[in-house]
Formats: structure tokens, sequence, C-alpha cells
């Protein structure tokens, strides 16, 4: 699921699933659970604690962290799915200006995955297809600035590090890195090598930084927590900006990313992305700037293997369109119908100023 800014999230659970309980899960904090009961409406703030590890010997990785990679990409075709499969998932958008939404658009989406001992080299096989989707806020006609993200929910392709190795995890690039191991941490009740990475390297396009989570006992990376590095702008907008008025300035100050997996039966599958992308604009000869905000995030809610699962080309969703403008063409008004995954209000703004109201 997805929460708004304040945390604040719902949750349908069909009757036919005879669940008991829900269970929380976050990074570092130990597992909570809430019971069910029936048809009750809960209404309840969920509080996770820290999670301690605890020993009965102390664990000191001697080795090369570099070489702790290099091994994990070495077991990516055991540890990964190694089927085709048919995911569901669900994607929302959001667009900010200041503290202002301006556009929120979201879809129920189809991905076709291939196993993932296929790299990229075959990845026009792997597609996007919008099921229904809804757009809940447009940007007003007093905006003097139109503010789109392209690609939309190809990031379900593209974010995948481990299917996209030419991201970070290339075993040809991983001098490009310098690597440390910085402790370990317990994610999803399994104990993970925390590795640390920055450049080391200049070329004409930024790099990344960031951590990836490494499972100890099968050398699965689990999660990646990213950024591009900003230490020269240039580069960045170079990056990530495709268009803008010839009279707009633009200043990138942050482009992160975060990519989680799941483990399944012994394998694991692409389960959470999450990109932000955080900039200033202002027109010359005007005083101050506006800041702006575009996340992105995708959570696969379904997931079945299907050799057939291949989406036609015609009906993909585009790498080079805007989600905001196409989303439309698929509303559907029962858009939540048969999807146990999280209900967003109509308005976020509104959504934050009732929690507030609640809490204060």
């Amino acid at each position: 699921t997805v929460t708004n800014a304040d945390g604040g999230f719902s949750l349908r659970v069909k009757d036919d699933l005879g669940a008991k309980e829900i269970e929380f899960v976050y990074l570092g904090y130990a597992n909570a659970k809430l019971a069910l009961n029936g048809h009750d409406e809960i209404n309840k703030t969920i509080y996770l604690v820290k999670d301690v590890i605890t020993l009965s010997e102390v664990m000191v990785f001697s080795g090369d962290a570099t070489e702790l990679v290099k091994k994990a990409i070495e077991k990516i075709g055991d540890n990964y799915s190694n089927q085709t499969n048919l995911l569901t998932a669900f994607y929302r958008e959001t667009i900010r200006k200041r503290r202002n939404y301006i556009s929120v658009a979201e879809s129920i989406n189809d991905i076709s995955k291939l196993p993932y001992s296929s790299n990229m080299d075959n990845m026009d096989n792997e597609r996007v297809q919008i099921i229904k989707g809804r757009k809940l806020i447009s940007p007003k006609l007093s905006d003097t600035l139109g503010v789109k993200l392209q690609g939309g929910p190809n990031i379900a392709i593209y974010l995948d590090i481990i299917k996209n190795p030419n991201l970070m995890l290339n075993p040809s690039l991983l001098g490009d890195y310098r690597f440390r191991v910085d402790g370990y941490i317990m994610l999803n009740d399994r104990q993970h090598y925390i590795i640390s990475f920055v450049p080391q390297i200049t070329y004409p396009y930024p790099l990344h930084e960031g951590k990836i989570y490494i499972d100890v006992e099968n050398l699965t990376i689990s999660r990646a927590e990213f950024n591009l590095d900003m230490k020269d702008l240039g580069k960045v907008t170079q990056s990530v900006l495709r268009k803008k008025p010839a009279n707009l300035r633009f200043k990138p100050e942050n482009v992160s990313f975060l990519v989680s997996y799941k483990q399944i039966g012994g394998r694991s599958f692409i389960n959470y992305i999450r990109n932000e992308i955080d900039f200033k604009c202002d027109w010359k000869r005007k005083l101050f700037s506006t800041n702006y905000a575009v996340v992105s995030e995708m959570v696969v809610i379904d997931e079945k293997h299907d050799e057939n699962a291949k989406i036609p080309y015609k009906h993909a969703f585009k790498s080079s369109q805007a989600f905001s403008d196409k989303v439309s063409d698929f509303y559907d008004a029962d858009f939540w119908e048969g999807y146990t995954i999280i209900e967003p209000t109509e308005s976020l703004e509104s959504a934050v100023n009732r929690l507030r109201k609640q809490y204060i």
C-alpha cells in the first residue's frame, strides 16, 4: 500500500479472503500485526518499535564489499524469478507546486516480466499496459508552467535494477563505484548487509550513490535506495530534463529512487518502486523561484506465472508518453472494484488538513 504525505492510508479487505490480521513491515523496525474484526471499520494509529539485532556471536564481514556485490550478481539466476510472469500493479503519480498538488493521477496496470536470467537486451518484450485509471486533480488554467513526467508506469521496467544492470549492477561497471559494508539490518525478518556506494570515476553523465541491502543467507539484493550524484547540476539537468521554455531556468535539487523486492517460495520479485524529482524553476526577470516535486510510485499487488504474458506493442504504454496526458483515456467509474489496495482521497490537500485537525 501507499500512504499520503502524513502516513495516512485506507485499505479494503475482502470478506472472501478470510483474513484475520494485517501485518505492518518497515525497514529497521519490528513487524507489527493488527487483528481484523469482521466487518468493523478500524481507525487506528500503528506504532512500530525499532528492531535491535541480538546475535549470539559477533558477525564481522572482513571481505571486500565489491566482491560481495559481485557474488550477489552471480546469484541472480538462482535468487530471482526464472519464469515469465504477469504482474498487476498500482501506480500513482503526483506533481506538487510548492505545497499544492497540481496533478494526481493513478492507474491499475499489467506488466509483462521475463525471467531474470534474461537481461535488458530483450527489454522490448517487457511492457506495461494500463487497465484502468483516473486523474484526480488537474493543473489550474492560471498556472504558467505545465510539468509532466515522461514514461510514467514504465518505471516498473527501467528501474528494476536487477533486470536493468546498466543502472549500477553491470559487473563491467562496478569499478565506477567504491563499495563499503556499513553494517547489518533486519529487513522482512531476515538479516541483511548494508552496502553503501559512491562514484569514484567521472563521466559526461551523472552516476548514482546510495545503499543496497543484501540478504546475508542467500545474497539476494532485496532493496536499493539511491540518487543521482548532484555534484554537477549541469549533468543532472541533461539527464532528467527533456524540454522547457527558452526563458525558464531549471535547477534540479534531488533525483532519488527506491526499489524493493519480495521473496515468494525462495524466489524474489519486484515489489515496490519510488522515484522523486525535486527542482526549482524561475522565469528570467523574475525575482523568486518556485519549488516543484514529481513523485511516482508503483506497488505490485498480484503476480502469476504466465508463459504467454505478452502485451501487444499497440496496447503498451510508450516510454515517450506522459502519464498525466493519457490516463484519462482509461477512466473507469468503478476504479477500485475488485482491488484490495489503498484508496486515496479525492483531494490530498483536504486529507492532510483533516489529519492535522484529528491529531492536533
